[in-house]
Parts: structure tokens; sequence; C-alpha cells
């Protein structure tokens, strides 16, 4: 495969012209920092917030000569109005348009509802699974918790949202590039009765990704809408650990209908589970509940219970923040190697302790979510722009 170059594709996309067709978007200082993966092409192009919308034919004209190039796999383009980038900034206030009456008015939405928001088709309910830091078995959690819902008979998917990190591929065992269909878009990755997408599938484990904001949402975009999913009762999203920027925009811009936090019993750990509560709380996304993970050690000889870490703080703090509580996980010595080797707990020991815990979590997300989703309160619509 030939190798593509920055160079070679600022050379093609200075045959876009800019907004106002003055010079192209090359030379009007436009195109952010271009990278290059595997053949698939990474960059943002700069617009007014206020025009974003109306500049989509721009992007998709980008998009499209670069993908037209010969060596090239895939590109993925994103407008943003951040030049800087960097952190995944919130977007800035909106400036007032300078022909207001060119922007279209939505129409008003249902209650409960945001103006103009769609899910994703084929995909019943997201939901997401996240914590306020890293360390705490999020991603184990997450897969555990599909397979529980999977056991309760449901279509199951779920994606890896975290870009810089990505476990799916160790924790599923699964190896190998997915195919596309028709090369527009992937067929999600399958093990154990769960569809699977996540960038570990698309780039080499040991590969560093150095990212600007714009990319890793243009990234989240292509493995949430440009996957054949087809029908799913519940995607689950694996959100990348911790409350910052990054994790504030997905949680905006992911059509969620509830969030799990994951904590374990200590008190650090507890504080930075109460900053995810407030995020998604922040941005109106139904809190499910949350999870103790590592809840307390089980001798693996006597079966004995040892509360090493402490034990009931995510209990009580769900309690006094009036959110469900949905489970105690213990840690058990196999934990470690069943997860390295890519086969979950809820695969390698159904019937085990870990296990019987992560289904009755699953039951009780889907009371949750069916209790939020009965009472009009399924959470914002919204999706990536």
């Amino acid at each position: 495969m030939m190798a593509i170059t920055k160079e070679a594709v600022l050379d093609r996309l200075r045959t876009i012209q800019g907004p106002e067709f003055e010079g192209d978007i090359v030379s009007l200082g436009l195109v952010s920092d271009i990278f290059i993966a595997d053949g698939k092409v990474f960059f943002s192009i700069t617009v007014p917030a206020e025009r974003a919308r109306e500049l989509e034919p721009l992007r998709a004209a980008a998009e499209r000569v670069v993908r037209g190039m010969e060596g090239v796999v895939g590109a993925t383009v994103a407008l943003t109005a951040e030049r800087k980038g960097g952190g995944m900034e919130a977007p800035p206030p909106p400036r007032p348009a300078p022909r207001p009456a060119a922007a279209p008015q939505r129409p008003a939405a249902p209650a409960g509802r945001q103006s103009g928001k769609r899910g994703v088709p084929g995909i019943a309910s997201i939901i997401a699974v996240a914590s306020g830091k890293g360390g705490v078995g999020k991603s184990t959690t997450a897969v555990n918790l599909a397979l529980g819902l999977a056991a309760e008979g449901l279509k199951v998917g779920i994606l890896d949202a975290d870009i810089y990190g990505p476990s799916l591929p160790r924790l599923l065992g699964l190896k190998g590039k997915p195919e596309t269909v028709d090369g527009k878009v992937l067929k999600p990755m399958e093990a154990f009765g769960l569809k699977a997408m996540s960038m570990g599938f698309l780039v080499e484990e040991e590969t560093p990704m150095i990212w600007r904001g714009p990319m890793v949402m243009s990234a989240l975009t292509q493995m949430l809408r440009e996957v054949a999913w087809g029908e799913l009762d519940i995607l689950v999203v694996d959100m990348p650990p911790g409350t910052g920027d990054a994790q504030l925009t997905m949680a905006q811009q992911v059509p969620l209908a509830g969030a799990v936090i994951v904590s374990t019993p200590q008190d650090l750990a507890l504080i930075d589970a109460r900053k995810g509560l407030n995020m998604f709380k922040k941005v109106e996304v139904p809190l499910l509940g949350i999870v103790e993970n590592m809840s307390y050690f089980l001798a693996p000889d006597t079966g004995n219970r040892y509360d090493i870490f402490g034990h009931g703080g995510a209990k009580s703090e769900a309690e006094r923040l009036d959110v469900p509580f949905l489970g105690e996980v213990p840690l058990t010595m196999d934990v470690r190697e069943t997860s390295d080797a890519g086969t979950p707990v809820g695969v390698s020991d159904p019937e085990g302790a870990q296990s019987k815990v992560y289904r009755g979590i699953a039951q009780r997300v889907l009371a949750e979510l069916a209790r939020h989703q009965a009472g009009g309160g399924s959470g914002p619509e919204i999706v990536f722009e």
C-alpha cells in the first residue's frame, strides 16, 4: 500500500474552496494538524460555530477528496469552532450570526426531548458506563454488564469509547480488523453474543494515540454511526475514565438513555464518583445507579469475605445522593487472569459469585431504564453533529 503523507493530503485539500469561495481551506489556515494511521486520515476544519450546519457540504467535500486518494482506506473529518484543540474543550457559546435569517428554525421538540436530535438507527437504548477516575475496573464492569444484559435475552452491543486506552479487544479476546460493508461502513466484531467496536481493532495495540480533541470526536462518530450495528436492544458505551472536557463533550453528544457509575469503596474513589454523577446531571442524562467494584475480597480457599478496601461506601453515597445502588462486585483471584485471557468472568465462570452479581446488576439496570423511559425521562436525544 502506498504510504500517505500529510503533504499529499494538504495538496489534495487545496482543491477545496473556503467558505466564502476566497482561497482554499489550506491557504486560509482552516485545516488542523493531520493524523494518519494505517491508511486512515483524521483532521478537522475550523469554521464559525454558527455556520457549522450550513458548511457541512464543505466538510463532506474534504472527506470525499481525501478518501479518493491512492492508499487511503478511510478518512474522518470534523468541523470545529475551536482552532487550538488539544483537550476536547466544550464548544464556545455561539456568536451572533451575520445573517440570522439564513439559519433555518428548528421545529419545537416534544417535552423531554432536545429539538432536532436523533438516535442511532436500529439501537433502542444507549447506556454509558463511566467512572470518575481510572483503575476502578470500569471496562471489566462494562463488558460483564453487557454479558449480563445479553443473558436476559437482549440483543446487546458494546462500544469502547476510550480512544487513548482501548481495552475491549483484550477483554473479549478479539483480534484482527473489522470488515466493511460495501467499503462504506464497518461490520462490528462479535464475541460471546455481543457486537463490539473499538479503536483497538483499527490500530495496533502499541500505537500511541496522540490526537487533538476534534479527531477524537470524529473517531467516535465513525464508530457509533458508521458501524452496521443492526438491531440492538442496548448499546453499552465504555466511556473514558475521568470527568474532564472530553468526557463531558461525549456525554453531551451521545444519545444516552442513562449512565452507570463505577466506583470502589475507598473515599478517594467516591469523591471522584461524585464528579461523574454531577457530570451526567449537568447534561440531564438519567443516572441508572452506582456499582461498587472490588467491594470485598473472597478468599479462594475458604470463600470467606474480607472487606480489605473498606465496605459500603458506594452504597451509603448512593443513598445520600438518592441514586440507585446497583450492586457490590467482589474481588476474586482469577478476575485479572480471565480478563487478560479474553474470557470475561461472565463467560468463564457463569455461576460464580461475580457473574451472579453482574446478572443482578443487569436486571436492576433494566428496571431503572424502564422506569425512566416510562416516565418520559429517557434522557435527551443528543447526537454527534
